[in-house]
């Protein structure tokens, strides 16, 4: 192995019962326990594939994971109501700014943006100067920041001397560029902690014998790493309770207190983890190879001297950046091989262009859904606590479908693949935004407030928000379906040079719902929300038979392509 592709590994101790004898020819970190052994094709056809457990440097990005979402949540939670209403307004929600729902909605989309936009910004930062570790280190300190400006801007001085929206701002800037530097880095080096490759068999205390599989176990890794992500958004349980009973600045400051500890344990791991080293501008290069190639193609094709592959059919334009080819005899930084690394992180992408319609719909929730609820009878729970059905069913969920339903349709030979399950989720989310407008119609018919409800003094309708529950549980199935799934494959099918910047590839797609939803701002207050939500819907409906029919065949390559990957390193042990 090329000391350059070389991983830097730091590792507390060796894994117990492992046989140096037969260490992976390609990943030498690679090995066996008692009990296990190498997979020969003959098993690869035969046994049953299951999941590996998880490693414990994994169990430490996971529960940082846990520390930062229940900061991110805990935060956001009260934003609605923080922006909408204004402060101590008797008969009224809790709020401070009282800039009306217009701006809520507004600033929460601007907010989701950019969250999702700087973690462009921290996959270049690790790929060429710091690496995953480091970054996430430096840009928490960052987050810190962000969250003691919008603490002590919310107290109530601040707040009756104006400096809550500015501090909001000004906080919210400056917590979405630490998030970019974390979320962009912390979803691939959780994958990275599982170091095995090579498929192997191991036998169960029954005397049973199954087939381990990497892919299976990464899928694994990443519900729980979600998992870890809706138990830390159920902060907003508590930093609603807060805002409405005590005030917004104990409901900020929770959060900010629960993030220092997110920075204590990531860093107590540190001699556990699997820290690959930054690899340079893969940005640049990719440019380079993408100006060279597409410059090289139009050069050849003008020349009619165009290459063509063994089948006859012409080579891609990017193929023409490739040196073994020599079509301007310049000399390039590159090879072959990133030429083709970058062209299968291209089509990755591909999957998420209709993601960001995904992201619309999920942000209704935070946003509209909110408003929605408050105009509606809560009872005794303030409106905004109701946005926590959704990561309670995806707590409750993601156990279940990790180990009964994923693994009930591969003893039925029916594994359910990448394109099947977003497909699945779009479908939900789908159903999810009809649900709502149905809800919002059925609100605007009923007094005593009409389709003014919620609206400056006004009440609520005589309508219970237990209604909202199936429309939390719909989007809490969508989620499970398709963004975990998007994380899944963001990290499977990306090249291991260019986890972080394909990963925040996928991240930018939830700030192109951000500013999809920007587009919906005028009809995101009474009387129009029916008509939101059920644009919102018919949006996800089209989008969901346009993603199917684009990318059905996906399925079907990348089972082929994995069947020849565990065939290769099968054969390549014996």
């Amino acid at each position: 192995m090329d000391t350059d592709k070389k991983q830097s590994v730091e590792i507390s101790s060796s894994p117990e019962g492992y046989n140096t004898n037969n260490l992976h020819p390609d990943h030498t970190d690679d090995f066996l326990r008692e009990n296990e052994r190498w997979a020969t094709e003959h098993d690869l056809r035969t046994l049953r594939r299951v999941g590996d457990r998880l490693p414990t440097a994994a169990l430490f990005v996971v529960l940082t994971e846990f520390c930062e979402r229940f900061t991110y949540y805990g935060i956001t939670g009260p934003f609605q109501n923080y922006i909408q209403n204004g402060y101590r307004v008797p008969g009224s929600n809790p709020g401070a700014i009282n800039g009306g729902q217009h701006m809520a909605t507004g600033l929460s989309n601007f907010f989701q943006f950019w969250c999702y936009l700087t973690p462009i910004l921290g996959a270049i930062v690790a790929d060429q100067w710091l690496g995953k570790f480091k970054t996430i280190l430096i840009f928490s300190i960052i987050y810190i920041v962000g969250d003691l400006i919008l603490t002590l801007t919310s107290i109530p001085p601040s707040i009756r001397h104006g400096g809550a929206l500015p501090g909001l701002i000004i906080a919210m800037i400056t917590i979405g560029l630490g998030t970019g530097g974390i979320k962009s880095n912390v979803s691939p080096m959780v994958a990275e902690q599982y170091g095995r490759y090579r498929p192997f068999v191991r036998t169960l205390k029954s005397g049973k014998e199954v087939l381990v599989d990497r892919e299976l176990t990464v899928q694994s890794i990443f519900n729980w790493f979600y998992w870890a992500i809706n138990v830390g958004g159920l902060s907003a349980i508590a930093t609603t309770e807060l805002e409405a009973n005590v005030d917004f600045w104990p409901a900020f400051l929770l959060p900010t207190l629960m993030f220092v500890v997110c920075v204590v344990v990531f860093w107590l791991g540190r001699k556990k983890y699997v820290i690959n080293k930054p690899t340079g501008s893969i940005v640049i290069k990719a440019y380079r190879i993408m100006t060279t190639g597409f410059r090289n193609f139009r050069k050849a094709k003008a020349e009619n001297r165009q290459i063509l592959n063994e089948d006859g059919s012409r080579i891609s334009w990017m193929e023409y950046a490739k040196p073994s080819l020599n079509v301007d005899g310049g000399p390039v930084e590159w090879d072959d091989k990133f030429v083709d690394e970058l062209r299968t992180a291209m089509r990755a992408c591909k999957i998420f262009l209709c993601y960001p319609v995904f992201w619309l719909c999920y942000g209704q929730m935070s946003n509209n859904m909110v408003s929605q609820s408050g105009q509606m009878n809560t009872g005794s729970v303030p409106n905004d606590i109701m946005q926590n059905i959704d990561p309670l069913c995806i707590i409750v969920l993601v156990p279940f479908f990790d180990r009964v339903i994923y693994p009930g349709f591969r003893r039925c030979g029916l594994e359910l693949r990448p394109v099947t399950r977003i497909t699945c989720g779009f479908l939900f989310a789908a159903v999810a935004m009809a649900y709502a407008a149905i809800i919002q119609h059925i609100i605007y018919t009923r007094g005593p407030y009409y389709n003014a409800a919620g609206d400056g003094k006004n009440g609520f309708n005589d309508i219970s928000a237990a209604i909202q529950v199936p429309g939390y549980v719909l989007i809490a199935i969508a989620e499970i379906f398709a963004s975990i799934t998007g994380l899944e494959y963001a990290y499977k099918r990306a090249p291991e040079k260019m986890k972080s910047i394909v990963m925040s590839m996928f991240l930018f797609t939830n700030a192109g719902g951000s500013i999809l939803a920007f587009c919906f701002n005028s009809i995101s207050a009474n009387p129009y929300l029916v008509e939101n939500f059920a644009i919102v819907a018919g949006l996800m409906g089209a989008f969901t038979i346009l993603f199917f029919v684009c990318f059905r065949h996906y399925d079907t390559r990348e089972k082929r392509e994995n069947e020849d990957r565990m065939l290769k390193e099968s054969s390549d042990g014996k």
